[in-house]
């Protein structure tokens, strides 16, 4: 079978969007090509598992690729994935250069060209996300294992968002809480709660893709028993009174539902949001401050940040 390798060069504030594009276009899974790889410090207790050329990355920029099979179909589909990209405009996402090409690549090809870029990652003190097909050994007692396989769904659990997301549940979710997740993608970070000691998650996601994805994956991962994964738009029609709740969704999706968030959690409950990048700081802090929150915590990992709030 031929594939199709959409490449969109855009930039880091751009990616989650834009790899939303993509998943709902039909890609199983995207690849970024982050220049600041390249000179990151990486965490190389598993041994030397990052062999990154410079040729391989942007000069500026990030470039975000995804694979969709060659159909009749293609055309249209990638003019729709051009004009998704530049919508985001109205939400005030800097595109960068925005540039979208197409090249075919061989399904071996497809099959393989990603998982060059997905080792184990230690994401917190306790917890480290592998993939499926990585042999991997605890290096503690201690620690958490999250197996991932990021063709179910886009992304692989490590992006400075989600890092951030899972340190933070990590720092204030106690055994026994319940959780909510708006807009899971993958479930990772249900599965973290899950694997944290959560009594209950529910996983929420408007995409039936990524709500079926995350059901795999927590499957995948033995915490089906903890997990619920259920398609929902935000807090819509929720009736659970969570002890926490994860958002790793965009700014301008935080502050639409920091209203509901404050009712929807216990007294003395925290809403945990990342996705933010620096620049949407004051907007998503104004937003909570305005809905009655008390800001614990601001963390920041490279361009992005996560703002703890509590009730």
């Amino acid at each position: 079978m031929k594939w199709s390798e959409i490449s969109i060069h855009t930039t880091q504030e751009a990616v989650e969007p834009v790899s939303n594009i993509m998943h709902e276009a039909g890609a199983s899974g995207v690849v970024l090509e982050d220049p600041g790889d390249l000179t990151r410090e990486w965490d190389t207790t598993y041994g030397e598992v990052y062999q990154l050329s410079p040729d391989d990355y942007p000069t500026e920029g990030v470039i975000l690729k995804a694979y969709l099979p060659v159909n009749s179909f293609l055309g249209e589909t990638v003019e729709e994935i051009k004009e998704a990209i530049n919508n985001l405009i109205v939400h005030d996402i800097d595109l960068g250069q925005n540039t979208v090409t197409v090249s075919e690549v061989n399904e071996e090809e497809w099959a393989t060209a990603w998982k060059k870029y997905y080792k184990p990652v230690k994401v917190s003190g306790r917890i480290t996300i592998i993939p499926t097909w990585e042999e991997y050994e605890r290096v503690s007692d201690e620690e958490l294992i999250i197996e991932l396989d990021p063709g179910m769904a886009f992304g692989t659990g490590t992006h400075p968002t989600t890092v951030l997301c899972i340190q933070a549940l990590e720092k204030y979710m106690n055994e026994g809480d319940r959780v909510l997740d708006v807009g899971t993608g993958s479930g990772v970070l249900s599965i973290a709660c899950a694997k944290l000691g959560a009594k209950e998650v529910l996983a929420l996601d408007l995409d039936e893709v990524a709500v079926n994805s995350a059901r795999i994956n927590t499957k995948l991962n033995k915490v089906q028993d903890v997990v619920t994964v259920k398609k929902g738009n935000l807090l819509e029609g929720v009736d659970e009174k969570p002890d926490i709740i994860v958002a790793n969704i965009l700014a301008e999706v935080i502050v639409r539902m920091t209203d509901d968030a404050f009712e929807q959690l216990q007294p003395g409950g925290t809403l945990i949001t990342s996705g933010i990048i620096k620049g949407k700081k004051e907007l998503v802090k104004d937003s909570l401050i305005n809905s009655g929150f008390t800001i614990t915590e601001t963390i920041e990992m490279e361009d992005w940040l996560s703002i703890v709030a509590k009730k």
